[in-house]
């Protein structure tokens, strides 16, 4: 009997002979009823059954596992309390431990613990006991808990793996101490050796095949930590042992076409990549610290924009309202929010929508985001006097019929795009403001005159950018109306109301959310509101005035989405706060 098997048998001891439904069943957790459904999916989907009871609500994670450690005499072990030795993790080939769900968490002797959500898989610890050659002594815990400590514990070599690296290969590269001088040929030789480039490689498809915005190369004294920003939020990917950072920053330097001697100033540089025929392309900065040189890469991949306002979010009224200033020939559209709540979609989506032979359509940006046919596009440089406001003053020499600015920075730029809005020119452009109205108030903070601003603003859009509920863990759950009235829902009904949650699965890598929709504030230019502000009236009676025209705030569109299933309730909160 091998390790694997009478180990299995030890710990099983007692009704190990007897099916978990059968278990299960005998002591009410689960009904007949229930359990044939079970079986049923089971058939179809040729899963464990306890995944299956879980994936269908019919038993939690913790509940399961609770019971199977009970029935079978086997300890449960939480993983999220446990500091687990890397080097115990790599007795199990990472092939292994995805394929069984298994990870090994200690080693004593020839014993190795490991962790398990299925202590009958004879089968897993069998192989785990052939290729680590040790008794092996399971334990049981969450399947969750067991995939997300499998994603953290494999993730370097796995990174490895992708990339067809050999460990032992990666090993032996050479590199420098990010202190004190550095021979820039031996830099470059060890830039180029070819683990090095798969491995950069790797990092950079990894990173888009995963849907990350940004990737960030963080070093400190002794790791150079790899970050990806997925659906705006940021968690470490990889983390690489301190003497690869000098060989894969310089790697980078190299593709972005930056001087690799350079480690005491920023640099900027761009990178084209082909992936499965599409295009992407990558900016690059890097940025000394005092423990090295920090890479920040923003992956602009032109597949991924959404360049249809149909899809955006917006609901049927403020796309009505957005699409009728469109068609203006005349006036300013102003698209509100903080970095990152994807204002620049949303202009380029507006760009689309008017972009055709017929209209010239002219851009001044920092930088150029995206190119665009037919468009043409200007990147601002400062250092040569390439400012937004002496290249609008060019482009209205241009004839053009539409103007995007990227940004409204100061009174000067402020100034010349509502000259062009008054002189029969649709200009487009963006401020850092909260909503609606206080775009109103910074503009006039910024002694633009209010008449001018009543004469030419047809439209402002607030937006903020909300995480949606991944579709293949979607789960329901009821909550009283009343306790949304807090958060500013006005209930339809009395009784409970039924939102929607993500359990956490691979597709979303167990964190429930998977893709982001924009929540728009839409405020179109009444009368009254002109009137208002040419008047000098407080921001108060124009937001009361915005309301009584059918504005919905950020909070109200987002909690739409919230009854529609799209979003949770908490995330709402969290990006709609003020």
């Amino acid at each position: 009997m091998s390790g694997a098997t009478q180990s299995a048998g030890q710990g099983g001891r007692g009704p190990t002979g007897r099916r978990l439904g059968q278990l299960l069943l005998a002591e009410g957790v689960i009904t007949a009823e229930q359990l044939n459904r079970a079986l049923e999916e089971q058939t179809r989907s040729n899963d464990r059954l306890g995944a299956v009871l879980v994936r269908l609500g019919l038993l939690v994670d913790d509940q399961l596992a609770d019971f199977l450690s009970r029935v079978h005499g086997i300890p449960l072990a939480d993983l999220s309390k446990l500091t687990i030795d890397p080097e115990v993790v790599r007795l199990v080939p990472a092939r292994i431990a995805r394929r069984h769900e298994v990870v090994a968490i200690d080693r004593t002797g020839g014993s190795l613990t490991l962790a398990t959500a299925d202590p009958q898989n004879l089968p897993a610890l069998d192989d785990v006991a052939f290729v680590s050659g040790l008794r092996v002594v399971p334990v049981v815990a969450t399947s969750s808990a067991i995939r997300r400590a499998i994603e953290q514990c494999y993730e370097a070599p796995d990174l490895v793996t992708m990339s067809g690296v050999e460990t032992s290969e990666i090993e032996l590269l050479p590199g420098a101490e990010p202190e004190g001088p550095v021979d820039v040929v031996e830099l470059k030789a060890s830039a180029d050796q070819p683990p090095v480039v798969r491995l950069v490689n790797v990092i950079l498809l990894d990173a888009v095949r995963r849907g990350a915005s940004d990737i960030h190369l963080h070093p400190s004294e002794t790791v150079l930590r790899v970050r990806y920003r997925v659906d705006g939020m940021l968690y470490e990917a990889h983390c690489l042992p301190k003497r690869f950072e000098l060989p894969v920053v310089s790697r980078i330097k190299i593709m972005a076409n930056l001087d690799i001697a350079e480690r005491r100033l920023p640099q900027d540089g761009r990178i084209n990549l082909r992936r499965s025929a599409r295009d992407i392309d990558l900016r690059v900065n890097t940025l000394p610290t005092v423990v090295g040189e920090s890479v920040s890469i923003r992956i602009l991949d032109r597949q991924k924009l959404k360049l249809d306002l149909a899809q955006l979010g917006f609901d049927p009224w403020g796309l009505e309202q957005f699409q009728e200033a469109l068609r203006s020939t005349k006036g300013m559209i102003l698209v509100t929010g903080p970095t990152g709540s994807g204002k620049t979609t949303t202009l380029y989506s507006a760009l689309q929508s008017l972009n055709s032979v017929a209209v010239n359509i002219v851009t001044v940006e920092d930088p150029v985001e995206y190119r665009m046919e037919r468009i043409i596009q200007i990147a601002v440089n400062e250092e040569i006097g390439r400012t937004f406001a002496s290249v609008l003053r060019a482009f209205l020499r241009h004839d053009p019929d539409v103007v995007l600015v990227g940004e409204m920075r100061d009174l000067e730029t402020a100034q010349i795009a509502i000259q062009a809005a008054l002189t029969g020119h649709l200009v487009l452009s963006t401020l850092h403001t909260n909503d609606g109205v206080s775009t109103i108030a910074r503009l006039l903070d910024m002694n633009v005159p209010a008449f001018l601003l009543a004469s030419t603003l047809r439209l402002i859009v607030a937006q903020r950018l909300a995480r949606m509920i991944c579709v293949a863990c979607r789960e329901p759950y009821e909550v009283d109306a009343a306790s949304l009235v807090l958060h500013g829902h006005t209930p339809q009904a009395r009784g409970p109301c039924l939102l929607y949650r993500g359990k956490g699965c691979r597709a979303c890598n167990f964190t429930g959310m998977k893709g982001r929709v924009a929540l728009y504030e839409v405020m179109p230019f009444t009368e009254e509101i002109r009137d208002l502000i040419s008047g000098q009236a407080p921001i108060s009676r124009v937001r009361e005035a915005a309301r009584q025209r059918g504005v919905k705030t950020l909070r109200e569109a987002g909690l739409t989405k919230v009854m529609e299933g799209i979003v949770t309730l908490e995330e709402v909160v969290r990006v709609t706060a003020e």
